[in-house]
């Protein structure tokens, strides 16, 4: 019986663990280091094409450089029967994609992950290297709710030139910048776009541009026409709702500038939503009438106003009407008893006796010396 295939005369080749458009993912064991790895080999018929073997042997270099706890890292690189492979190191656990499978992820899940991304993407975006297939698949976890590592830098474009034609589109089409898509040169804030695709179908479960023809979904890609998060899913953090919105801006000058920054915007502080009361203040009940609403209040206040401005326009009106000395009696007998005046006490007046007389002139001073100086019909003897 066959033994296992052996590269390079230590890695042991086992079973597959992922395939790609470029190449396949082997479970591997290092005999001289005594360590499970995963081998990734160049697809055989890219393997005579200099182009995709140049691109190859440059994803290993740009990984290889790049070293930060959320990077799966290079530890070989080598050919073997003509094939090219990478050798890095083997995580126990997963990709994204079988997170996902389980159904959306709580938003505390979520935010830790962009973290972790985004914490590698600055890293490799200082080194020059730009990623340009950020996707659930070639995020690697070491299980459930384990840290993220970014994978599968195949790729990935450095500052010291690319294995791609002007113009021409590498990627996975859902996850691609319109920019990307329009024929701009790839750049770090293609990434950027990528990380806040990868949020959006981490939270709604869905990617934001689910289309499955391709013509339709590069339209609506460059367009930008997504449902917005925030009605897909109800009950997210609004903050981290806010920052994934921001990274699917369709203008690029409205997203993120740097890796940094978006990881400073997940990590603000949340306004809190606590209300404070005053030290010692009691607790009063609803139903209490201070408690009533302001209007209410106010209403019942310009009610009393109103109540005593008509009780002193009524008063006003009743001291403001004439009295009987004002009024000539004009029908009846009366009997009257003069008395003092109050104005007129430099003469005082003649007693007059009862007597009946019809008709009667009123009572008071003689003509002239009242204080009214009453003009009725004079009495005649």
């Amino acid at each position: 019986m066959a033994g296992p295939e052996v590269l390079g005369g230590r890695y042991e080749l086992r079973g597959v663990l992922g395939v790609g458009g470029m190449a396949e993912v082997r479970d591997g064991w290092d005999a001289r280091l005594g360590r499970a790895v995963a081998v990734k080999l160049l697809h055989p018929a890219l393997g005579a094409r200099p182009d995709a073997r140049a691109r190859f042997e440059e994803e290993a270099r740009a990984a290889a450089r790049l070293s930060h706890p959320n990077i799966v890292a290079v530890h070989d690189y080598g050919h073997h029967g003509g094939t090219p492979y990478i050798v890095m190191e083997r995580l126990p656990g997963s990709t994204l994609i079988d997170e996902l499978g389980r159904g959306p992820l709580p938003p505390i899940r979520v935010r830790a992950i962009l973290d972790e991304v985004l914490a590698a993407l600055s890293v490799a975006h200082a080194a020059g290297v730009v990623h340009r297939d950020i996707k659930p698949a070639n995020l690697l976890t070491a299980g459930p709710g384990g840290a993220v590592k970014v994978a599968d830098f195949g790729i990935a474009k450095t500052d010291d030139g690319g294995h791609t034609a002007t113009g021409q589109l590498v990627g996975t089409m859902a996850y691609t910048s319109p920019q990307r898509l329009a024929g701009a040169p790839s750049s770090m804030a293609d990434d950027l776009y990528a990380v806040g695709v990868v949020g959006y179908e981490l939270i709604a479960g869905r990617p934001p541009f689910p289309q499955s023809d391709v013509q339709a979904l590069a339209a609506a890609i460059l367009h930008g026409a997504h449902v917005p998060l925030a009605s897909v899913t109800a009950g997210v953090d609004p903050a981290l709702v806010s920052v994934i919105e921001r990274a699917l801006a369709l203008d690029p000058r409205a997203r993120f500038a740097s890796a940094d920054q978006m990881r400073a915007a997940l990590a603000a502080p949340r306004p809190s939503t606590r209300v404070f009361t005053a030290p010692f203040a009691p607790v009063v009940p609803s139903a209490d009438p201070r408690t009533e609403p302001r209007p209410a209040r106010r209403g019942t206040v310009l009610a009393v106003i109103g109540i005593v401005v008509a009780l002193v326009v009524a008063a006003l009106a009743v001291a403001l009407l004439p009295t009987s000395r004002d009024v000539p009696a004009t029908t009846g007998t009366s009997t009257t008893t003069s008395t003092p005046s109050p104005s007129a006490t430099s003469t005082p007046p003649e007693p007059v006796s009862s007597t009946t007389v019809q008709p009667v002139a009123p009572a008071g001073p003689p003509p002239g010396k009242g204080p009214g100086k009453d003009k009725g019909p004079k009495h005649r003897d």
